[in-house]
């Protein structure tokens, strides 16, 4: 696949995906993108399959359906290093989402969700940083069935598989860059594409010592994505190759441990904290289906360091319930990124994040209802000292990569029947 793509992108994807660290997108549904992702131990409709499929054996003898629509607006990225300088295009996606919870049977349950829990999209026109990542872009979608057992009242366990097919393109040209530096040798490009499915699995536990505490620990597994495609790469606008590619990048495992405490069925505060072991991610391998690229080695096929490390977050959340037919919810989050700066590029110049969220679900009636959700996400300026990583900062001073983030807005609808 789209090695490149699949590369820094995929290596987006998984956990957890609010637009977070290594852009996985964990809300996947209105109630988790009103609470940050803070919505594991006290789930309540039919995202109950995919956030904690365990909760199913709690939940009444009926079904329940849900769909969302997420807008993510990706401001730029700005990137401040003298002639060097540029910014990223502005990027605005539809994600959408879909969950289904089964009538019980006896003590068993099933539930089925379709979400986007990663991706990716990052374009520059600027000639420096157009060279390294003109287009970088990862679709993903997962299918996720789940079976939940009770076994016992309070106790509650689960199983799900996780079948995920990804596409993506990544496409560079250095062309401008070598106008500007008068190194006919930086005028290369490639432009590659491809695609995979690939399986996992996710366990889930549920926990209510009493009526109004829930505990929850959830897992998702690494799943790895062996990407094949095709690729050009050319040089002084010759081509040097034209054939397959692959790239084989891990979607890394996620554990959740969550709890909630309800005050006389109004107010609900939910706790979490999320481990993403992104530490699989250790080197990003091209390979050209044992071809011989010559001079197009160094830049295209040598295996590029990534290093990532495991990554905390913290999630805080509040459900308020106003009266029968209006619930308000909000959310914070502390978000660490998985990449340093001695790897850092610009198809993923990813950062620490502070993550707002607020939202409503109306009952417009006994069986329906809807609502709003908002999210908010601030990343931290990142600054890149001279010598650290000069395929990012080829000058003598700090250069520094500031804005971008992501704003987040999802109209979902519920029905139960």
């Amino acid at each position: 696949m789209s090695k490149l793509v699949k590369g820094l992108a995929l290596s987006a994807i998984a956990s957890s995906v609010v637009i977070a660290g290594g852009y996985k997108i964990p809300e996947q549904s209105l109630n988790s993108m009103a609470l940050g992702a803070a919505y594991v131990a006290h789930t309540m409709g039919a995202d109950t399959a995919y956030f904690n499929p365990a909760n199913m054996a709690f939940m009444e003898d009926k079904q329940y359906a849900e769909g969302a629509i997420t807008l993510a607006h990706l401001p730029s990225n700005v990137y401040s290093a003298g002639m060097f300088s540029g910014k990223s295009e502005v990027e605005n996606m539809l994600i959408p989402n879909l969950h289904y919870v089964s009538h019980e049977m006896g003590s068993f349950r099933w539930g089925m969700s379709l979400v986007v829990p990663g991706g990716l999209t990052k374009r520059w026109k600027t000639p420096f940083q157009k060279a390294s990542a003109e287009e970088f872009t990862l679709k993903i979608i997962e299918l996720n069935p789940s079976l939940s057992y009770k076994i016992i009242d309070n106790l509650g366990v689960a199983v799900g598989a996780r079948a995920v097919y990804s596409e993506g393109v990544v496409k560079s040209n250095g062309a401008s860059l070598s106008a500007i530096i008068k190194k006919p040798k930086a005028n290369i490009s490639r432009d590659m594409e491809g695609d995979t499915v690939a399986f996992g699995y996710n366990l889930a536990l549920a926990y209510k010592p009493t009526s109004d505490i829930n505990f929850a620990v959830t897992y998702r597994s690494k799943v790895d994505l062996n990407e094949e495609g095709t690729a050009t790469l050319s040089a002084a606008g010759h081509t040097l190759y034209k054939g397959d590619s692959s790239v084989s990048i891990p979607l890394p495992a996620a554990l959740n441990i969550s709890i909630s405490k309800t005050w006389e069925e109004q107010f609900t505060l939910e706790l979490n904290y999320e481990k993403t072991y992104w530490s699989a991610y250790k080197t990003l391998d091209f390979e050209y289906g044992g071809a011989n690229i010559g001079a197009l080695t160094p830049v295209f096929d040598n295996p590029i360091p990534r290093e990532w490390k495991d990554t905390n977050t913290f999630r805080i959340g509040m459900s308020f319930k106003m009266n029968e037919k209006l619930t308000t919810m909000l959310g914070f989050a502390l978000d660490e990124t998985p990449v340093s700066t001695k790897h850092i590029g610009f198809e993923l110049p990813d950062s620490d994040a502070k993550i707002v969220s607020m939202g409503f679900r109306y009952q417009q009636s006994e069986n329906l209802s809807w609502g709003l959700g908002f999210l908010y996400d601030s990343k931290k300026s990142t600054v890149i000292a001279p010598g650290i990583n000069t395929k990012i900062n080829p000058t003598r001073e700090n250069t520094k990569f500031s804005e971008g983030g992501a704003v987040l807005t999802t109209l979902g609808v519920a029905y139960e029947f």
